[in-house]
């Protein structure tokens, strides 16, 4: 590895756990670092932007980044498709940037495969109690929807130990310093 060699972090958990709050958080205060854009076949929601939000793709040209091995990873959900573009992954790390994913277990799993040098960083509830009432608060999902996410995240979370660094979202501001602790290189890994 080169000296100015960039990293990449994948940060997982279970929905609901709070990634999203605490990767915005992070590139409020940390311009500098990288977030990659995923690449889906699904349709633009309002107010969701090409290049921003998502890279907006139809399913032949989704399959042929496949085909080609131009994911870092990638999954099929609800009849879409949704994966991270290698390339301006890579380009920013070969620029000794810092990229963060912000990704699924499946999706975290085969980035570990496609690049070993990356970090996995798992981000855990306090309790599953507390998942629950979170999952609930968002007041947008169906009670077999919220079945279906406790379910699964009760899957992820048993997945935990093949993570380099566990934090548990508990006290916002304590889980951002746990992830700047990470990123910029103050923890050993677990």
């Amino acid at each position: 590895m080169s000296k100015n060699q960039g990293k990449l972090f994948v940060i997982t958990g279970p929905s609901g756990v709070g990634k999203g709050t605490l990767v915005r958080s992070l590139l409020s205060a940390h311009s500098q670092l990288f977030v990659s854009i995923s690449a889906t076949t699904r349709q633009p929601r309002t107010g969701e932007v090409d290049g921003k939000d998502y890279y907006f793709l139809t399913t032949a040209q989704f399959e042929s980044m496949i085909e080609e091995e131009n994911l870092l990873e990638w999954a099929q959900y609800a009849g879409n498709y949704y994966g991270t573009p290698k390339q301006a992954v890579l380009e920013q790390i070969n620029q000794g940037k810092t990229v963060i994913l912000e990704i699924e277990l499946l999706g975290a799993r085969q980035v570990k495969e496609n690049f070993a040098q990356s970090q996995l960083i798992f981000i855990l509830p306090p309790s599953e109690e507390e998942l629950e009432r979170r999952l609930r608060g968002r007041g947008n999902d169906a009670e077999e929807a919220i079945k279906k996410r406790l379910a699964r995240a009760k899957e992820e979370i048993a997945a935990q130990d093949e993570f380099d660094y566990k934090i548990v979202n508990d006290q916002l501001e304590s889980a951002i310093a746990q992830l700047e602790d990470i990123i910029f290189g103050k923890q050993e890994v677990n």
